[in-house]
């Protein structure tokens, strides 16, 4: 089992665009959710009030790229 309990990376789509990653270029990534903590939030034991993300992560070099949900 790979990386996220996938088996192999995956291609995204942003607004039905084929995504690269900003670094390297690359068109596969690992895909994760995950929340962004504030140092306010963490201070006042508040992370669950945090905002989860969608993170993109290119199989290639490691570079992490945060999608926030759009209201």
């Amino acid at each position: 089992m790979g990386f996220f309990g996938k088996e192999a990376p995956e291609t995204v789509e942003v607004n039905g665009t084929a995504f690269r990653c900003q670094v390297c270029k690359h068109e596969t990534f690992w895909q994760h959710r995950a929340q962004r903590h504030s140092g306010v939030a963490t201070f006042f034991d508040l992370e669950g009030a945090s905002p989860t993300c969608h993170c993109t992560i290119s199989s290639a070099c490691g570079d992490v790229h945060w999608f926030f949900p759009q209201d």
